[in-house]
């Protein structure tokens, strides 16, 4: 969304994790995904690739916010809440843990602090769209998409409408286009 937002125009390569291209690796050792190769540098973190776009051009000034703030909701979704997530969305992978307690963290983790920020405003931040918003949505989609219809039935208005309104957004729309494997 970042990439989109900042008119960057690059060759998509969407790539089968089972089934890494050689020239993925090649660039990239760590071999995870998403990879932004751009005249020699090399970014494999989506939040780098955020920011890098968001040096090149923010119209918006996305990257305009707290920066102090903004390091503690993106530490807490990447290195808390995508651990979480991954207990949520693959329950087989980790039978040992109760599905109920794995929920309830994840909530409290970031579905409540998120709710009680976007009482006061429309985005978390306050009432215009930052770079956290953008980060953090995308795994916000995905724990909806677990269960639908229990994460509508949370007490959580407020981040569902943020949630809807991403989703529902041109810029949101008009990255989701489906691209073929890429193959070397």
């Amino acid at each position: 969304m970042a990439l989109q937002y900042a008119g960057i125009q690059l060759e998509h390569r969407e790539i089968e994790l089972r089934n890494k291209p050689q020239s993925m690796l090649l660039v990239s050792p760590k071999a995870t995904v998403p990879v932004l190769c751009i005249d020699g540098l090399v970014l494999d973190q989506s939040i780098d690739i955020m920011r890098w776009a968001l040096k090149v051009f923010d119209p918006d000034g996305w990257a305009r916010l707290d920066e102090d703030i903004a390091r503690t909701w993106i530490e807490k979704n990447d290195e808390l809440f995508k651990g979480l997530l991954d207990q949520y969305k693959y329950p087989n992978r980790y039978p040992h843990l109760n599905q109920v307690v794995v929920l309830t963290n994840a909530i409290e983790l970031m579905l409540k602090p998120m709710e009680a920020a976007l009482e006061s405003s429309r985005y978390l931040l306050g009432d215009k769209m930052t770079l956290v918003d953008v980060a953090i949505f995308p795994f916000i989609r995905q724990f909806m998409m677990v269960d639908q219809q229990r994460f509508a039935e949370l007490p959580f208005p407020h981040a569902q409408s943020w949630l809807r309104q991403h989703m529902e957004s041109e810029l949101f729309i008009s990255v989701m286009n489906k691209h073929p494997i890429w193959r070397d």
